[in-house]
């Protein structure tokens, strides 16, 4: 008799003892599934892997297809960026913040802007009234980047901006700014986020349509893959598909289906995809479902490596690798018993690191409150550091491989998210189905869902929902002063009767003409921001040529 008729004898009889107890006492639930649907059987045995393949769906790491991980060593030869989110009032409280957590012993800076700078406006705009410094820092024009930077040398840190339909303004900025400081352009090294399809679907942070944005996004491949090599283009995120709702298997489908959009346009623009697809990187989402968050990176970076090799023919390994960073989930944070958001975090933190992130961001305790105060943010970068250096994960590769569910489950993810992007591919990809409202129906009826579960008691959120407590209302939380507007207004007033408006006109008509034309425009960017013109003024620019995004209602 052969191992596996062994154990197909031993489940059988598993299976025969297991209905003979049920008789006597009940499990938890009559069906047990994860976030995504998927059933979770009550044990995994071989026989659930029974064609299972080790060189094919493994590999060894940091070799193709890379599900183990991107590196042969992982976490051996170095640990991940330990990168907190921040940003808030002016630029000059924001930098404050970048000295506290540099000093603290973060290893890289993350860049929060408010919405205004999201949406292309200047502080001083009848639209960012109220706004201004409250979800992240006001960046208005190179002199706030200048204060945002202060005492920090550029080539000494890496760099993440959460910016995407103003990308291109923000990254010259940054630019310029290295060249005051006599840093070359190939010894930066950081992030933009510049990923505008998940705008549309989920996050809402767009300015033009979705076609002259793609074009923008690919004139920043360009640029960057000739002067900027060590910096990643975009940074393709599913955190904010995952935050609207969407399931893990459809945060890996629609982030990879966005993603893969990205190259087709950049090969149709002329460019050669082993140039570009090296400083392409990803941002995901760390949730709840431990285990099925381990499995959720292990397939995204499989189904990665796959297509770009056989649909794309990259034969770079850098362009196969699915290289990413992970944030906690903001959207399981509750505002009841804050202190339970710690012991939340460490878990969803352990599952990034266990599913071989590059780079990560704790969120704060008190996130569900307001904007974390210093020592909220401590005990996050701490969490991050105690399993770093005490847990001893690190210390081996992909430690959960083999592990029957991990791997069963990898597969399960693998192969739904594969339908969905086949799904998408047949309606035209990502632009035309955000244009159908397909995305958008897809997220929300997941979220919709999970919530229902939370209400009805399906799902447990500890402290929401069970195990309350009453409490005191919580003190001492961090508020922007409503002053930083007035602060901004005034610093816009003195840069504009300082600046040189000729020259201010003459870099904004370089880039009107560049947009019309299709013209890279990252080089009359660059010198519209070393002009003094205001990041309001240079979209205000392009929305002259290519117009708003309105979303169309769908059904």
């Amino acid at each position: 008799m052969s191992a596996l008729e062994r154990i197909k004898t031993a489940k059988a009889k598993y299976e025969e003892k297991v209905a003979k107890t049920l008789q006597k006492m009940s499990e938890r639930k009559d069906q047990f599934v994860n976030t995504s649907g998927i059933p979770v059987e009550r044990v995994y045995t071989p026989l659930d892997l029974e064609d299972f393949d080790y060189l094919e769906k493994l590999g060894m790491p940091g070799q193709f297809p890379y599900t183990r991980a991107v590196q042969p060593t992982a976490y051996r030869g170095r640990y991940w960026t330990m990168r907190q989110y921040a940003g808030f009032g002016s630029a000059e409280e924001t930098n404050q913040r970048y000295h506290y957590l540099l000093n603290a012993g973060q290893t890289g800076l993350s860049v929060a802007f408010d919405l205004p700078t999201q949406i292309g406006f200047d502080s001083d705009h009848e639209l960012a009234r109220g706004e201004v410094g409250k979800v992240g820092v006001a960046i208005d024009s190179l002199w706030d980047m200048e204060n945002l930077f202060k005492g920090i040398p550029l080539d000494k840190v890496s760099t993440s901006m959460t910016i995407n339909s103003p990308a291109a303004i923000l990254m010259a900025m940054y630019l310029v700014l290295a060249e005051q400081q006599n840093i070359g352009f190939d010894k930066l090294r950081g992030t933009i986020q510049n990923d505008i399809l998940k705008e549309y679907s989920s996050r809402g942070t767009y300015i033009f349509p979705p076609r002259p944005s793609m074009k923008i996004i690919t004139d920043i491949f360009a640029y960057c893959s000739k002067e900027v090599p060590q910096w990643n283009t975009i940074s393709i995120s599913g955190y904010h598909i995952r935050e609207a709702g969407a399931t893990a298997v459809q945060e890996v489908a629609f982030t990879l289906a966005n993603g893969f959009a990205y190259v087709e346009a950049a090969v149709k623009a002329g460019l050669e995809v082993d140039v570009f697809g090296p400083r392409l990187s990803f941002f995901f989402n760390s949730h709840l479902d431990f285990l099925e968050e381990v499995a959720k990176f292990r397939a995204a970076r499989r189904l990665w490596a796959k297509t770009m090799k056989e649909r794309f023919g990259a034969k770079d390994p850098r362009t196969l690798m699915l290289r990413f960073h992970t944030q906690t989930a903001g959207c399981t944070l509750t505002a009841v018993q804050p202190m339970n958001n710690i012991v939340r975090v460490a878990f969803q933190a352990m599952s990034a690191v266990l599913g071989g992130t590059q780079s990560l961001h704790t969120n704060s305790m008190d996130e569900a409150l307001a904007l974390p105060s210093e020592q909220a943010v401590q005990v996050a970068l701490r969490t991050q550091q105690v399993i770093a250096y005490e847990t001893g994960v690190a210390d081996t590769v992909d430690p959960l491989a083999g592990s029957y569910y991990i791997e069963k489950l990898t597969d399960e993810i693998e192969a739904r998210a594969q339908a969905y992007i086949d799904t998408i591919e047949k309606m035209g990809g990502p632009v035309a189905a955000v244009e159908k409202g397909y995305i958008q129906k897809e997220i929300q009826e997941s979220a919709y869902r999970y919530q229902k579960e939370i209400e009805a008691n399906d799902r447990i959120i500890v402290g929401l929902n069970k195990f309350q407590v009453q409490e005191e209302k919580p003190k001492e939380l961090l508020k922007v002063d409503p002053s930083v507007r007035d602060q901004q207004v005034e610093r816009l007033q003195k840069l504009k009767g300082q600046r040189n408006q000729q020259q201010v006109q003459e870099t904004l008509a370089k880039v009107k003409d560049a947009a019309r034309t299709g013209a890279n425009l990252m080089p009359p960017i660059l010198e519209a921001v070393r002009s003094l013109a205001t990041l309001g003024e240079i979209c205000d620019t392009l929305r002259g040529v290519f117009g708003e995004y309105e979303a169309a209602p769908f059904v």
